[in-house]
């Protein structure tokens, strides 16, 4: 590990075989937390490359637990994370909207590293089971349209660097891995983004991977749709700026997104939004991520058309339903 930190400390890149080595190498568990969280404080003092992404995330690949759904057509809604920002969970809530309105969605995600509350957290605390069982994800999907992938169930490095990331409370290359790295490789991905460098980094790969996306990054730093500021959104064929206006929804200030302090705060901003108890703000938000969801999976709707299925499926109960079934 050594000569690997003096190499990225000196500006030397990794190739790709090198990077995907030296993550079978993490995943064996052969260095110490001291050293991966030295390895990882390298990328906070220069840029990954695509080949040092490439080689990680083949690594992460074939390492990986197989799955196989069946299933057509699912989407990953997902966030890098790694903003600062503090939100709620934006992402995780907006995936029980769709799923309510009726599209199958398979979710990877991770505890949060960065910030307070990350998707397993909260779902997790609200009494979800983590499971890599196939037959059993194949019946959430079946039953209740969606199914969540616990990132260290499946990839052997992300669970040994787990210690690490916490200890360090701050993005690292494990934020850009996770979106590209989900283990039932769904058809469509909506994923949100903290700069316009991964934007374009992230439209690279999944150009490669035959998948229908759409990337989105808010232009004060989110990395998802906020309506605090207009956000840049790029897919296949797609490269545009999306206004508050556009979603047919009002703009809001950065405060009323604001997360809690705990675990236990992002679980009340979730159930409240699922109950209809959520300030105009946060279910607006909700309503927007889950639009531009919707829409990748369906081109050809207008935006405020698949804004206003969302809001259906959140006003009717169906999206809370979802929610209680997977508990269940």
């Amino acid at each position: 590990m050594k000569s690997i930190l003096t190499q990225l400390i000196n500006q030397q890149p990794l190739s790709r075989t090198e990077a995907k080595e030296l993550m079978h190498n993490i995943a064996e568990e052969n260095y110490s937390d001291v050293e991966i969280g030295a390895f990882l404080t390298t990328y906070l003092m220069r840029t990954i490359t695509v080949d040092e992404l490439a080689g990680y995330r083949d690594a992460l690949i074939e390492l990986a637990v197989k799955i196989n759904l069946e299933v057509d057509n699912a989407i990953d809604i997902v966030g890098t994370g790694g903003d600062g920002k503090n939100t709620f969970n934006i992402s995780t809530l907006s995936t029980f909207v769709v799923a309510g309105a009726g599209y199958k969605v398979i979710k990877h995600g991770n505890y949060g590293a960065s910030s307070v509350s990350g998707s397993s957290n909260v779902l997790e605390y609200l009494g979800y089971q983590f499971t890599n069982n196939n037959d059993a994800l194949q019946e959430q999907l079946d039953k209740n349209n969606i199914c969540f992938l616990h990132a260290p169930l499946f990839h052997p490095a992300m669970k040994a660097v787990g210690p690490a990331r916490k200890s360090l409370k701050m993005k690292t290359i494990f934020n850009l891995l996770g979106p590209l790295v989900n283990p039932a490789s769904p058809s469509h991905q909506l994923v949100g983004v903290y700069d316009l460098h991964i934007a374009r980094l992230y439209q690279f790969f999944l150009q490669k991977m035959d998948r229908s996306y759409l990337i989105a990054h808010a232009l004060d730093g989110y990395d998802e749709i906020s309506l605090t500021s207009p956000a840049k959104v790029i897919g296949n064929g797609l490269d545009t700026i999306f206004k508050s206006d556009d979603f047919g929804l009002d703009s809001y200030s950065q405060e009323e997104l604001h997360g809690g302090d705990s675990i236990k705060d992002a679980a009340k901003i979730f159930i409240n939004v699922l109950n209809q108890e959520g300030t105009n703000a946060q279910e607006d938000v909700i309503l927007a991520n889950a639009g531009l969801a919707i829409q990748c999976m369906e081109p050809d709707k207008p935006l405020p058309e698949c804004v206003e299925i969302a809001r259906e499926s959140l006003q009717s109960g169906k999206a809370l339903d979802v929610l209680k079934q997977a508990v269940e």
